[in-house]
């Protein structure tokens, strides 16, 4: 059974279910901002563990993470056990967001979801941008929203503007945001807190125009 984390009101405009990067649980600092962020903007924010994850709380070893198709079934059951009322926006955190959108298009299809929000989304590993993680986004069908940071080690402004996305897709730059969307303050003029709230408002913006 899957356990959520809830931000929000529970009668909101809508719910955002997000799962956590390859890494770092559904709890960590960056998380808790981003939940709180959204939640700010009047949706139900509920996050999640992959299995993988949540046994690193109760197990002394840690899992490595599955590759990310593997995960596709936990995510569908985390949109069952949810039960969300109203519109309801898929996503998460790098890994999170990544398998969110292989899962995205058959749910669309079935109207079980508005859309999908990817946040830092991991367009290729570390140091090898020749692996692209973008071939299902070529003709993505649902609604989505990808919020990156323009120094993003997982795909920077200046690769992801020369690849092949479906026209669904929007993205939403923050300014010397790194993978945990932080800028650097002496270098970019804003803040952490800065980008949340942007992020807050244009998430509203783009679920008000895309997931009636």
């Amino acid at each position: 059974m899957t356990s959520f984390l809830f931000d929000g009101p529970s009668k909101a405009r809508g719910t955002i279910l997000l799962a956590h990067g390859a890494g770092a649980p559904m709890d960590t600092a960056t998380m808790n901002a981003i939940a709180q962020a959204l939640a700010s903007s009047g949706f139900r924010v509920a996050r999640f563990e992959f299995d993988y994850m949540a046994a690193r709380r109760v197990l002394a070893a840690r899992r490595p993470p599955p590759v990310a198709e593997k995960l596709m079934t936990e995510y569908r059951q985390a949109v069952e056990q949810l039960k969300a009322n109203g519109p309801l926006i898929i996503g998460g955190k790098s890994m999170g967001g990544r398998v969110a959108s292989l899962v995205a298009d058959d749910l669309f299809d079935a109207k079980r979801v508005a859309g999908l929000l990817c946040l830092g989304y991991p367009f290729h590993p570390t140091g090898k941008p020749q692996q692209l993680r973008t071939a299902h986004l070529a003709d993505l069908e649902t609604p989505a929203l990808i919020v990156q940071g323009t120094r993003d080690p997982f795909g920077t402004r200046d690769e992801v503007e020369t690849y092949d996305l479906a026209h669904t897709i929007e993205l939403l730059w923050l300014k010397d945001g790194d993978h945990d969307l932080k800028p650097r303050k002496s270098v970019s003029g804003f803040s952490f807190a800065d980008h949340m709230n942007i992020l807050a408002k244009e998430v509203s913006m783009w679920a008000d125009r895309n997931t009636q």
